[in-house]
């Protein structure tokens, strides 16, 4: 499959701990990544054009003379992502997430104000997160699927709960290497994968768990899947949580 990979930090702060982040709206975007098969990411951030990575620290390093970085996208340039996702679909690519359908997707359409392409767009994307959770009923880590596939993973150190504070401190630099990396990291996911038959990880108990796949279903199939045990959860989380955006 010729997938587009997908990613976006917010702009705002949210408080260590919180988990509802949704009263901090609205988030704002600070950047994004895409990045297509056998390519190089592209970034998407305040006040700029699209442009490729050849090699990201040569590139980047280029940029901090030479970019200028303000505090979040303006609503011109989110829409302009939404397009450039809606034509690589149009080119036959389909997007490719982790977790998207519940937060990027959402966010995406807040900040955009295309709510009903953006719901389009997400209805048909593989969420590779959100298929897991329908088969499983659980959330799981992107970074953890990597390492239990033997990948290299998210970048040492980061996650996406620091990068609001870090793009407001002006580390413009380490948060687009971020968002690169993470979209790298989904990519090699959903292909290593695809290539092996499934995906492996290790619990916090040490224990190794398996899930075999033929393929990544697209978020409307992966509804569709019969709901899994979870019973032995004390709060089992809803489908409906991921998708509730997504109404008129």
């Amino acid at each position: 499959m010729n997938y587009l990979a997908f990613d976006l930090e917010i702009a705002a702060i949210i408080p260590e701990g919180e988990s509802d982040w949704k009263q901090y709206r609205p988030l704002g975007i600070t950047c994004a990544a895409t990045q297509i098969n056998g390519s190089q990411p592209l970034l998407w951030f305040p006040s700029s054009d699209d442009l490729p990575i050849p090699q990201i620290g040569h590139t980047i390093g280029m940029w901090k003379k030479t970019a200028s970085f303000s505090e979040r996208m303006s609503a011109d340039d989110v829409c302009a992502l939404v397009r450039h996702l809606q034509r690589a679909v149009a080119k036959g690519y389909t997007i490719l997430t982790w977790n998207g359908l519940s937060f990027d997707f959402d966010v995406l359409a807040e900040e955009s104000g295309m709510h009903a392409q953006c719901a389009e767009l997400a209805r048909h994307h593989v969420d590779m997160m959100y298929h897991i959770f329908c088969l499983r009923g659980h959330y799981l880590g992107l970074d953890k699927v990597a390492k239990g596939l033997g990948l290299p993973g998210k970048t040492a150190g980061m996650d996406g709960a620091k990068a609001p504070q870090m793009w407001a401190d002006g580390q413009f630099v380490k948060v687009l290497e971020y968002v690169a990396q993470n979209v790298q990291t989904t990519l090699d996911v959903a292909l290593e994968a695809e290539r092996i038959g499934g995906v492996q990880w290790v619990s916090v108990t040490g224990r190794t768990n398996i899930i075999d796949l033929d393929r990544w279903m697209p978020v409307e199939e992966a509804q569709r899947l019969p709901l899994p045990d979870t019973s032995w959860m004390k709060n089992p989380v809803s489908r409906d949580k991921f998708t509730a955006w997504m109404q008129p």
